[in-house]
């Protein structure tokens, strides 16, 4: 027997390990999101709780695993078969783990059309996909925020609604689909669109370990898995046991949790606080509060439960500036907790007084699971009035990120303007990046076929035979072909094209930036285009010339966070090696290029022009201007800013954008948001 490495010898990670827990003790809780650096556990823990978790009882020939104990949740056939009068057989197996690769199509993850049966047979028969699979088990889906959005979507739905309604060539046919669904992501490879980050009902940010001890204990346990999994699976068995033997007596103890009025105004005054968008988040508390009571062996909601809860179900769902990194912390929110504790307690006193003075009558309580409430209940609160104190993250007191339109001070940001581009009209499908499209060419992605009766170019075969497959026996002669295909039934593949956007930014450093706070212009310049590259999942670079030299310090990547902080750490000073940023832009798009080569790249330059270092014996004007006219010439387009003041400017950067062929603004023109026009309007028509 194979073994995984244990998941009670995972070091550290504690809130990513609680996480997964719970939604084995509840899994309509709605499953968890694991985000983090590579290397950080996060899919070991995954497949670790899967051989964690006890074997279930199913019915033994369905593909779906149906309980045989539980008829509200079995498929369409295992019921036709009960209500023939047949005894349904029993078998017990492993809980299913079901990994989900990126690539997979929807027909793969929904089912489809049993070509074999539909060709030997002539009938339209189901034939199960992922969904099928993983029912009462757990979906791992690895690289989450690659899967195409319309997969992720209806993985979503399925696990929110626990049935799989396929409704597709002919067949319509439902299942149950009852699955712990785990995700994970590295931050650092783009982001989920908002819409589909709020379904996972939790959300985990894990980082490495930083103890030198902790770090010194994984490598051991790793060493010693590696070298003998069989006896180290067996030192760590008895605790294995023990965890999952608490599972099964925490899902047994979980109808009888019992929560009060008094837990509903607490939750709820949290929400509306910290300005929370829907009613998920507080049903998503609420659950994963009885889960952790039920796993810590009590029946009744505890305030620790529901800071637990919030901990794990708030932070990706809390509103804040894209490129303003979370400050929720656990005593932030345990803090919050205790105020709408007592704001709760002095609402619910009010209303008692109130009662008792009307000669009220019994107070109100909540009974869950058949079981009935404490005395600590109240009757339902109104709601919440205005906050009595700050969101989080704070909101600066002007010059606001989300009001366009006003006035930007140096090294502040405004809001991109929403501008109906071609290529915004055109880029409106997959993951929120710029350019992903479909595409008529025969490259990209196949993820669906359309029917085509005219045109059999770039042919979906395994559609085009699933729709002839039925008629095979009533069209087949002898001595004719083995397929009989019309072209009613030619379908076409439908492919997507991920054609990445690339904005480099080249930012000059030089002395001549420090002056009358440039530098701080320059640096809220790039972060509102930033806020841009966000919104969209471009990819962004950061290089810096100085001194003598240019340095790529940050190389292009889908984290704009990650280019925020080394943006906030240029320094400043030395001479102006603009010929030498210049060559290092070129050099990075044409890697770039040679990796990637539908990618759509952007320079922004962001300098006065005024270069003194040459590298050549060239002066350094006549340097710089050559190799801006490689720019062009490759096909890359570029967007100039010149920072120097007005009254002083001596045309350099307008005679560096004119080799560039590329627009030139000034900051004044950056305040009023013409950049972004510029740089979507530029973007677009590269795209086209």
């Amino acid at each position: 027997m194979r073994h995984v490495f244990p998941f009670t010898a995972i070091v550290d990670q504690d809130l990513m390990r609680r996480a997964l827990v719970l939604n084995a003790v509840y899994p309509q809780i709605g499953g968890v999101l694991i985000r983090g650096e590579r290397g950080t556990a996060k899919s070991t823990a995954a497949r670790a709780l899967a051989a964690l978790l006890p074997e279930i009882t199913v019915v033994a020939d369905c593909p779906f695993s149906c309980d045989p104990d539980q008829p509200t949740t079995w498929c369409t056939s295992c019921w036709e078969r009960a209500a023939a009068g047949e005894e349904l057989p029993r078998a017990t197996r492993r809980t299913p783990f079901v990994d989900l690769p990126v690539s997979a199509t929807e027909d793969r993850v929904v089912g489809t059309l049993d070509i074999e049966k539909a060709i030997q047979e002539g009938v339209r028969h189901f034939e199960p996909g992922v969904l099928a699979a993983a029912n009462r088990g757990i979906l791992y889906v690895d690289e989450v925020n690659l899967l195409d959005d319309h997969v992720v979507d209806i993985l979503l739905d399925a696990a929110a609604m626990g049935v799989n309604v396929v409704e597709r060539e002919g067949i319509s046919f439902s299942h149950p689909a009852r699955f712990i669904l785990i995700g994970t992501m590295n931050p650092e490879e783009g982001d989920l669109r908002p819409q589909l980050l709020d379904r996972f009902a939790l959300c985990v940010d894990v980082h490495g370990v930083r103890d030198p001890d902790q770090r010194i204990l994984i490598i051991e346990r790793n060493l010693a898995f590696e070298s003998d999994p069989e006896g180290f699976y067996a030192e760590w068995e008895p605790r294995e046991r023990a965890l999952s033997r608490q599972i099964v007596e925490a899902r047994k103890r979980l109808p009888q949790v019992r929560f009060t009025q008094a837990d509903f105004s607490i939750i709820a005054t949290l929400t509306a606080e910290l300005r929370v968008d829907g009613h998920r988040p507080d049903l998503v508390i609420l659950k994963t509060a009885r889960a952790n009571a039920a796993f810590e062996g009590r029946t009744r909601i505890a305030d620790r439960d529901i800071l637990l809860a919030a901990e794990l179900a708030l932070p990706h769902r809390l509103k804040r500036h894209p490129l303003q990194p979370a400050e929720t912390t656990l005593d932030d929110l345990s803090q919050r907790l205790e105020e709408a504790r007592v704001r709760a307690q002095e609402e619910a006193d009010v209303m008692e007084q109130a009662e008792e003075s009307e000669g009220g009558g019994k107070k109100k309580t909540v009974a869950e699971a058949g079981s009935e409430g404490e005395d600590e209940g109240v009757q339902r609160l109104k709601p919440p009035g205005e906050p009595a104190y700050q969101t989080v993250p704070r909101q600066p007191s002007e010059g606001q990120w989300w009001e366009g339109g006003q006035e930007v001070l140096p090294g502040e940001t405004f809001v991109p303007r929403p501008l109906e581009t071609p290529l915004d009209r055109m880029t409106r499908v997959g993951t929120g990046r710029r350019t992903r499209t479909r595409t008529e060419q025969r490259r990209g992605r196949y993820i669906r076929a359309r029917p085509s009766p005219e045109d059999p170019s770039d042919l979906a075969f395994d559609a085009t035979l699933r729709a002839a497959a039925p008629y095979q026996r009533r069209r087949r002669r002898p001595g004719g072909p083995a397929l009989s295909i019309r072209p009613s039934e030619y379908h076409r593949k439908v492919r997507v094209r991920r054609a990445g956007n690339l904005i480099l930014f080249v930012v000059d450093a030089s002395w001549s930036m420090a002056v009358a706070e440039r530098m701080e212009a320059t640096k809220g310049a790039v972060m509102s285009l930033l806020t841009d590259a966000y919104q969209h999942r471009d990819r962004v670079g950061l290089i810096v010339f100085q001194k003598n030299d240019a340095r790529l310090i940050l190389p292009p990547t889908n984290s704009v966070e990650r280019a925020q902080e080394r943006l906030r750490d240029i320094p400043v000073g030395g001479k102006t090696p603009l010929s030498a940023g210049l060559q290092l832009a070129y050099e990075v798009i044409a890697r770039e290029r040679r990796k990637h080569p539908d990618l759509m790249p952007m320079m922004v330059l962001l300098t006065d022009g005024a270069g003194n270092v040459s590298m050549t014996d060239l002066s350094p004007q006549e340097e710089a201007h050559r190799i801006a006219e490689l720019f062009p010439q490759a096909g890359i387009r570029s967007v100039v800013i010149n920072m120097e003041h007005k009254a002083f400017d001596q045309g350099y950067a307008q005679a560096l954008a004119d080799h560039l062929q590329a627009p030139c603004y000034t900051l004044d023109q950056l305040h009023a948001e013409a950049l972004l026009a510029t740089v979507r309007g530029e973007l677009a028509e590269t795209a086209v």
